[in-house]
């Protein structure tokens, strides 16, 4: 990581998400990592590895619930931003209930995302 840039980290199963994202967070001056599932995160970041994670709930494998609870129990205090395109109500509630410092549904204002990165992170 450079110095001075904050550490991002992308958890999708969607290349276009993963890729636009990285695109768009890089040009706000942030380092970004993908990975297309919770087990490649896994076995690619330690826990004392510094940033910020957004991940996308509905992945193969581990789903985004899976993953929040697996680092909760893990002990990270990686600040946590939740994504995803399902229209079900409710899921906004149940990711700031799991720990997650925010939602966004997709597709995302980045903006926001970006100020609330900056606000937490």
């Amino acid at each position: 990581m450079s110095i001075g840039k904050k550490q991002i980290y992308i958890v999708d199963d969607d290349e276009s998400v993963r890729r636009a994202l990285g695109i768009i967070l890089g040009t706000f001056g942030f380092e970004v990592k993908a990975f297309s599932s919770a087990e490649e995160f896994f076995s690619g970041v330690l826990k004392s590895d510094p940033g910020f994670l957004i991940l996308d709930i509905h992945m193969p494998g581990l789903n985004g619930w899976t993953m929040l609870q697996c680092l909760h129990r893990s002990g990270s205090q990686r600040p946590v931003i939740v994504i995803s395109a399902d229209k079900n109500g409710g899921l906004r509630e149940k990711a700031l209930e799991t720990g997650a410092r925010g939602f966004f549904q997709k597709p995302i204002d980045v903006q926001d995302l970006v100020d609330l990165i900056n606000e937490v992170h």
